[in-house]
């Protein structure tokens, strides 16, 4: 998941500053919304804007709301219908409607829980913004209470359905095991869908910055790197190397762990000498059942870039539609 765009500090710096905030966020959308739930815009007094609601659609309209809304400090709930035309106009195929939730600074949003907030993003901990859309109270909601949304990665409602909880959440992991043209391709794709992605490979010609730029790199053998990166519910593991010696070491410690996705590169006559020697070590039929391989959507793709995005799309499957429904 981004991290919504530094909506937050940009609302807090301009409150402190004494311009006057709101903070507008996404809670329900129907159709083809340009933006999803939870995507957040800040907004100055001066009309200065951080972050988006709607891709360009309707940030107007809100701008004009929320200079109301830190006139009067309550909490208001915008409903827009984006039309084809005006979805069209910023680049998308067709229109939606989204419903977004405005809070002005100083008002139904208290400052000193907006702060809590920065400070929290800012140390990478995961929170959750919990706001009563009835009558605006708002307060935060620690890690443990959110095992759920971070699996799914996921803003929503309360079974109440009036408080609306949005995730701050640090980027989802990737590791990738095997520093090869496939992980080439793979790793800045992943960046842009939001993980952050660690590169392990005990070849350092293979795992090099030249390879990888801005990209963190491990050369320790594999499995001890992998117990290192200790794959969590927000973690993907994809290994590369298509050598045993190097691919199941990882893989036995990530089919141990609660990574939501663990895929391994090998034709269906590869993956079947893999599952022998994987049983004859221990790991059971349930974890191999975890186990992605041949690895990605089955698309045709070929290239090492067509691989890639098939992998993508499997951990995309993976995290959106557990089990791959339809």
């Amino acid at each position: 998941m981004e991290r919504l765009e530094g909506a937050p500090e940009a609302a807090l710096e301009w409150h402190r500053a004494g311009t006057g905030a709101a903070l507008a966020t996404v809670i329900e959308t129907w159709g083809s919304a340009p933006r999803p739930r939870g995507s957040q815009l800040a907004i100055s007094a001066n009309a200065e804007i951080v972050g988006s609601v709607s891709g360009g659609c309707v940030e107007g309209a809100v701008v004009a709301e929320a200079l109301d809304a830190m006139g009067d400090g309550q909490h208001r709930v915008l409903e827009y219908g984006v039309s084809d035309d005006e979805a069209f106009a910023v680049g998308l195929a067709c229109g939606g409607t989204i419903k977004v939730l405005l809070e002005p600074v100083g008002g139904t949003l208290p400052p000193d829980l907006l702060a809590d907030l920065v400070a929290r993003r800012k140390r990478s901990e995961a929170v959750g913004q919990a706001v009563n859309v009835q009558n605006g109270t708002t307060f935060l909601v620690d890690e443990p209470n959110l095992s759920t949304r971070l699996t799914g990665d996921r803003s929503d409602f309360e079974p109440d359905g009036e408080t609306f909880v949005t995730l701050h959440a640090p980027p989802l992991r990737l590791a990738v095991v095997g520093g090869v043209h496939i992980a080439q391709a793979l790793v800045p794709m992943a960046r842009l869908a939001g993980y952050a992605a660690t590169v392990i490979d005990p070849r350092e010609a293979f795992a090099a910055p030249a390879r990888f730029p801005d990209t963190p790199l491990v050369h320790d053998w594999p499995d001890e790197a992998m117990a290192a990166f200790a794959p969590d519910t927000r973690s993907a593991v994809v290994l590369l190397t298509h050598d045993p010696k190097l691919d199941d070491p990882a893989l036995r410690i990530a089919l141990d762990s609660p990574a939501f996705y663990v895929g391994a590169l090998g034709s269906t006559r590869t993956h079947a000498k893999r599952v022998d020697r994987l049983t004859a070590v221990g790991v059971s039929p349930d974890a191999l059942a975890r186990l992605d391989a041949p690895i990605g959507l089955d698309i045709g793709s070929r290239s090492p870039g067509e691989i890639a995005v098939a992998i993508l799309a499997a951990m995309t499957q993976a995290l959106r539609k557990p089990g791959g429904a339809a």
